[in-house]
């Protein structure tokens, strides 16, 4: 991911101190822990030949990937949708890859043609495409992301309110938006985060070292959908890690507050070592979340070679 993305000797500057919760926040969790709360740790992608000899077994060919990686991680952040409305058959495929694992979701990514060529404009007949493909994943089917483009501003919140209110309403939706008057003026964020809450539509948290408006800690509805973009490589050990304890202490304070589910995706700008970072989460979550996810599965001690 390039998004949010600094120059190596920019990092040591990048303050990474979560925010304070937003205002939306504080009116969405009101109540107590429930007493199961869902977790959800994955990558953005699976088909990474980097990942061979590491995660994947050696010989792994390219159209098993996904077979392989489900057996480490009970989620995605599917961003290959973006790029084109999927065809019903290849989701079937996907799904078919995925039924190994029981506890196993895809959480598209809208198309772009919805998204960043239409704007949202006119885009019914693109939207009822993407819901139908989707809906083939079935029971593997989790929340939707639609991602608005970074010139997509305030300006352009009336087409985005028609936009989402026509969608179903038992869509499982999450929002992310980038452009930064959205966060600087107070009026526009509480009315896009007010208008989320109204329409039951999560908003996604894109925490990158670039970007550090777009961790607004805003929880229209009682779930969390994180996208952490890493710095890797010797950053892994000197900041990464220490910006994921980071998070578990907010997310055990939401956990508190009534947070019922939690998406946690890993990207790195160099996705080589995004199992490693994957794995420490998933560490920290059952340690101190209470999560019981699966570890990673290293082959041959690999992951000793970033720690």
């Amino acid at each position: 991911m390039e998004f949010g993305r600094v120059e190596p000797s920019e990092i040591k500057q990048v303050d990474f101190t979560l925010p304070p919760d937003g205002e939306q926040t504080k009116l969405t969790l009101k109540g107590k822990a429930v007493d199961d709360p869902k977790f959800f740790v994955g990558c953005a992608k699976w088909g990474r030949k980097e990942w061979v000899n590491l995660i994947y077994p050696a010989k792994t060919k390219e159209k098993d990937f996904l077979g392989e990686y489900v057996k480490h991680f009970n989620s995605i952040e599917l961003n290959a949708v973006f790029y084109g409305i999927p065809k019903e058959e290849q989701i079937v495929k996907w799904k078919e890859m995925a039924d190994q694992r029981p506890d196993f979701v895809f959480c598209p990514k809208f198309s772009r043609a919805i998204t960043h060529i239409k704007r949202l404009n006119n885009a019914q007949a693109e939207t009822d495409l993407y819901l139908k493909a989707i809906s083939a994943f079935g029971d593997k089917l989790g929340p939707c992301f639609l991602q608005l483009g970074d010139n997509f501003g305030p300006k352009n919140f009336d087409a985005m309110h028609q936009y989402l209110k026509a969608l179903p309403r038992d869509l499982n939706l999450f929002l992310e938006v980038r452009h930064e008057d959205w966060f600087a003026k107070s009026d526009d964020r509480k009315a896009l985060f007010s208008l989320l809450a109204d329409l039951k539509i999560g908003a996604a948290i894109t925490d990158a070292s670039g970007r550090r408006d777009c961790v607004h800690m805003e929880l229209p509805t009682p779930k969390a959908f994180v996208r952490f973009v890493g710095n890797g490589g010797h950053f892994l050990e000197s900041s990464d890690k220490k910006r994921v304890d980071d998070w578990v202490v907010r997310l055990a304070d939401w956990l508190d507050r009534g947070l019922e589910e939690i998406y946690f995706f890993l990207h790195q700008h160099d996705e080589s070592d995004t199992p490693i970072i994957a794995d420490y989460t998933i560490e920290k979550f059952n340690q101190k979340l209470g999560s019981k996810l699966p570890r990673i599965n290293f082959l041959n001690g690999q992951a000793n070679l970033f720690s």
